[in-house]
């Protein structure tokens, strides 16, 4: 490999034999250098900031937490870390859980060795090597958060400033009495502004205004 040093390999798997076996199988490959194994999320979170590594090839399941878990703990340490999943599980929720974590590839163990060295390198190098069923999946799962984040952003930015004021003492757990009270106005005045702000936040009752408000970000409503 043109004289660069070897990629940096972290392996977490819980199989001691398995993990010896994907070192071996890894460092066959000249720009490529296993330099540390780990068990458990707990291992990962100590080798965080000791072992400097340019990709970690993860099992899904560990036996105190998921891959996931492990790699956000050595992320935060080393942001730039590629990461590739070796599992046995090919759920799409996994696989999907997996991508939201940051992994650029996502094998199932059936894999063969060239197969597995082939994504720890391509990994680095950029390319998300998933399968292109759970990757449509996932670009429609946000596309649909996209769109939900930007029909509730509209509902609340259409209350008026009072209207948010009254969702914000709603979120208090205060009735119409209580609010009317405490903003010097009167019982019907404050019927008529709840009527308002649940139409525009499309809620049935107060509570299921209430809920949505804490569901889309219940602190700017005050605002």
């Amino acid at each position: 490999m043109s004289g660069r040093p070897p990629y940096r390999v972290l392996i977490v798997e819980d199989h001691q034999v398995v993990a010896e076996g994907l070192a071996a199988l890894l460092n066959e490959h000249p720009e490529l250098r296993v330099v540390a194994l780990a068990g458990s999320v707990g291992e990962v979170e100590h080798l965080a900031d000791v072992e400097r590594v340019d990709v970690v090839l993860a099992d899904y399941w560990l036996p105190d937490g998921t891959g996931a878990e492990a790699t956000a703990a050595l992320r935060a340490h080393q942001p730039d870390v590629a990461i590739v999943f070796l599992s046995a599980d090919d759920s799409d929720q996994v696989i999907i859980t997996a991508l939201e974590a940051g992994a650029a590839g996502y094998l199932v163990k059936s894999a063969g060795g060239a197969d597995v060295a082939e994504a720890v390198r391509r990994a680095v190098d950029g390319e998300i090597l998933v399968p292109a069923r759970q990757l449509a999946k996932l670009l429609a799962r946000r596309r649909e958060e996209s769109r939900r984040s930007e029909e509730h952003a509209r509902r609340l930015d259409s209350l008026t400033p009072r209207e948010r004021q009254i969702l914000s003492l709603m979120t208090e757990g205060m009735d119409n009495r209580d609010i009317a009270r405490e903003l010097s106005i009167s019982y019907t005045t404050v019927r008529s502004h709840v009527r308002h702000l649940l139409s525009k936040m499309g809620a049935r009752s107060k509570l299921e205004a209430v809920v949505r408000a804490a569901e889309w970000d219940a602190p700017t409503i005050g605002a």
